[in-house]
């Protein structure tokens, strides 16, 4: 059927019943799109933004869900290993010297020194340092001797009841070809009523 568009001229829209039948279906037709659009802005948009936020929603829990059924899954797993790692701390707590074993430490460097051969220039207890739940003390140690010595004095300390570490080597050679070497001892005193990191509440009994 052929659209004829002299028919919109002087269309009385006081008598719409006297349209033209083409007439009548185009204005049907641009009226139902109108209304489909309004209705569209009005309620569907929103009801599909609202459908796609409780689909993500939906993934987000599922997601959660799932990490969670393997949290669960795997707690009896958790718990043992918290517990080792809770007795591994306690057993590290032990490795660090009372207040009353300090001075001792002292002795123990003296021993591993000349132990190995070294003579011992200068031993001396340097500023402490405060730490979050520890403190550090520093032993600045001078001592001279032979390459193998230094290197079986550093396996002595290793091998102290107590925790001690080396830093800051400085190994030189004197005019008589001896070598010298500058270290910086630490050990370290858990601090009495101090609080302890999250990971490491625990293992304080």
């Amino acid at each position: 059927m052929k659209f004829d568009l002299s028919q919109f001229n002087d269309i009385d829209f006081e008598n719409i019943g006297s349209w033209p039948s083409q007439v009548k279906v185009f204005f049907a037709v641009l009226l139902s799109v109108c209304v489909f659009a309004a209705s569209y802005f009005l309620f569907v948009s929103d009801a599909i933004d609202v459908l796609k936020a409780e689909q993500n929603k939906e993934v987000q829990l599922r997601t959660d869900f799932k990490n969670k059924y393997q949290l669960a899954a795997n707690l009896k797993l958790y718990r043992e290993q918290l517990a080792q790692m809770e007795l591994q701390f306690a057993e590290l707590l032990k490795m660090l010297p009372s207040q009353n074993e300090m001075p001792g430490l002292l002795d123990d460097l003296t021993f591993v020194a000349t132990d190995s051969g070294l003579r011992i220039e200068s031993l001396d207890w340097e500023s402490e340092i405060q730490r979050d739940f520890y403190i550090e003390f520093p032993i600045k140690m001078v001592v001279g001797g032979e390459y193998h010595e230094l290197g079986n004095m550093v396996s002595g300390v290793a091998k102290l009841p107590r925790i001690v570490s080396l830093h800051d080597f400085v190994i030189k050679r004197d005019d008589n070809g001896s070598l010298g070497m500058d270290i910086l001892a630490k050990t370290y005193r858990f601090k009495e009523g101090a609080e302890l990191p999250p990971e490491k509440k625990g293992a304080k009994k």
